[in-house]
């Protein structure tokens, strides 16, 4: 039994013998007599034990009893113990008086009949265990209700209590913070005092409520409604009912807890239009590719002819929406849309020079000039002045308001024929020129071809970098340098990772036809890490993801063994494993041009290392 769960009884009396005889008396379960031979002692133990009753003989050397029952009623402490007196004087009113006046609830002649004793102290030692239990309980009742105010208050939700009038008996923490009304002045009012709700929401709260007043309720309702904060802030949150009733079954009060839904709804409707965005721009990427092949098709003479058209127009629509993939889709700067003609191999940099002023545009205005580029590009390469040695090409632009000019203008190809010049890719330059909001015009002079473009667009905030083609120049001549440090007679070892059977095949044809030996392909991490320990190996492709798996220990086994390898990946930098930045990767879609050479640098560059 609990130290709690005991009853104390204190006994005083001067008499050893009389002390003994009162423990025979009294002794039962779950009680416990502490004994005192004088007044002096007894206040000594009433200070550190709980008495829940005193049994004070009367004639006592020193401190009497009446004396030490006066003095128990002084204290707080002792002040409700009840006292019950035992004496051996003969029966005396006036004692029995002083007694009663002392605080006793009664007055015992000894010889003390033992059923008496037994059957009076029993009611004190009944009630002494009543209150100790619910003292227990009223505890745990404590405990929970602190529990229950802890919740309540640091939870995301609003708990609020009404009456059976609707008005605000409890007010939580949390309905402070979410309706910034302090209890203080919610307690007493009712909603529509506080001015919680639009009619219509009003409305429809009140009809829910009103169906948990009715005798067949479920007691229990929920609804979305949107509410405003004392400082008239709308927010959307979802409002969870229910009715407690009475003996009789009517309503005696409601409770109502709130949970702010706000941003929820504001995430998914993100999402739905983030999804409708990305099938708008998935749909409209097919329709153009198609549009393309079919176009392109129409317009070559042979497979060969179309193969290079037709990836050299998928590369550029690539390469621009990696440009703007890595600025979250705000914009591009146009000369890096410039200069990444540049890296796709079609353009000799010392024939072609471009110039203009820092203009940065929105996604759609940068896809439209670059396929615009890249066609100008591709036609200079096929009939224009890349087609001859000497020939040359100059890109000028310039921003007047919101119209960008854009002078094209080639050099050095004598006798053009206009109908050469007029293929798919003039058409689709002069429509994506009109699709801008501006116009193409082509004129043919006697050494070549001046295209003069508008387009409408909106310059933004950003600026460019004037600085890269510099950068792009510079790359390229590193890429140059790397590749003439490259032996022609080492045997060149290559490893495929990626488990798409057409790229890794496409890969496969592309390394062999270049001089490469093809040490394996591998479609999973476990098969790429068996072939990196047992085979030999010069250089590795790795795709970013296989199998839905990060390649994180695929790369940390080439690296362990020393083979240099290159990124194959649809993935931009920022979504492969950060280790690895100084790696470079080859985007999805590439061309071939573009494979090789990037493996080449990443050998020669293992053995300039």
């Amino acid at each position: 039994m609990a130290d709690r769960d005991i009853v104390k009884f204190l006994i005083v009396d001067d008499l050893e013998e009389n002390l003994v005889a009162l423990e025979a008396l009294l002794r039962r379960d779950g009680l416990e007599l502490i004994r005192a031979r004088s007044g002096a002692e007894a206040l000594e133990l009433l200070l550190v034990h709980d008495i829940c009753l005193a049994l004070l003989d009367v004639q006592m050397p020193g401190m009497d009893g009446f004396e030490l029952a006066e003095v128990m009623r002084g204290p707080e402490r002792t002040r409700s113990i009840p006292i019950i007196f035992l004496t051996a004087l003969p029966a005396d009113e006036t004692r029995r008086f002083r007694g009663y006046e002392a605080g006793a609830v009664d007055y015992l002649q000894k010889p003390i009949d033992p059923i008496v004793l037994h059957n009076k102290t029993g009611v004190f030692f009944e009630l002494a265990r009543q209150r100790n239990s619910l003292r227990a309980q009223t505890v745990k009742l404590n405990q929970a209700l602190n529990l229950i105010k802890a919740h309540t208050d640091n939870s995301p939700m609003a708990f609020i209590q009404l009456d059976c009038q609707f008005r605000v008996t409890s007010w939580s923490k949390g309905a402070e913070r979410m309706l910034g009304w302090p209890a203080k002045d919610a307690i007493g009012r009712t909603f529509a005092e506080l001015e919680v709700f639009r009619q219509r929401d009003e409305e429809q709260f009140a009809s829910l409520a009103a169906t948990l007043v009715e005798d067949d309720a479920s007691g229990r309702g929920v609804c979305e409604l949107v509410a405003r904060d004392r400082k008239g802030t709308l927010f959307t949150g979802e409002w969870y009912l229910s009715a407690l009733y009475d003996a009789q079954g009517r309503l005696s009060s409601m409770s109502v807890q709130v949970l702010d839904v706000t941003g929820r709804k504001r995430a998914e409707e993100t999402q739905r239009l983030l999804i409708g965005e990305l099938n708008h721009r998935v749909k409209n990427t097919l329709a153009t590719v198609q549009a393309m092949a079919a176009h392109t098709l129409r317009f070559s003479t042979d497979p060969a002819s179309f193969a290079e058209t037709f990836g050299g127009r998928i590369q550029s629509m690539s390469r621009a929406h990696s440009m703007l993939s890595a600025a979250t889709w705000r914009g591009a700067k146009l000369h890096e849309i410039v200069a990444d003609q540049l890296r796709l191999g079609l353009i000799d940099e010392d024939r072609f020079t471009y110039e203009g002023p820092a203009v940065y545009l929105k996604p759609q205005e940068a896809l439209h000039i670059a396929m615009i580029v890249h066609e100008l590009t591709t036609n200079a390469v096929k009939y224009g002045a890349f087609a001859v040695p000497d020939g040359r090409v100059r890109l000028d632009w310039r921003l007047e308001g919101r119209m960008l000019n854009l002078l094209w203008v080639e050099d050095g190809k004598d006798g053009i024929e206009p109908n050469a010049a007029k293929g798919f890719g003039t058409t689709l330059i002069e429509q994506s020129a009109r699709s801008g909001g501006g116009s193409a015009q082509m004129t043919f002079t006697a050494k070549g071809i001046v295209w003069h473009i508008e387009l409408l667009i909106e310059d933004l905030p950003e600026s460019a970098d004037p600085q890269s083609a510099l950068a792009a120049a510079n790359e390229a001549a590193r890429i140059e340098a790397m590749r003439n440090a490259l032996p022609s007679e080492r045997l060149r070892r290559a490893l495929i990772i990626e488990d798409e059977p057409l790229v890794a095949l496409d890969i496969a044809t592309l390394l062999e036809a270049d001089g490469f030996e093809v040490a394996g392909i591998a479609a999973s991490i476990d098969e790429a890490l068996t072939i990196i320990s047992h085979a030999e190996v010069d250089v590795a492709l790795l795709d970013g993801n296989l199998r839905g798996q990060a390649v994180d220990a695929v790369a940390s086994a080439l690296q362990e063994k020393n083979i240099p390898f290159v990124f194959v990946s649809g993935y931009g930098r920022e979504n492969l494993p950060a280790r690895f930045s100084g790696v470079p990767v080859v985007a999805k879609p590439f061309s071939d041009q573009q494979l090789i050479e990037a493996t080449k640098s990443a050998m020669a560059s293992a053995l300039i290392a």
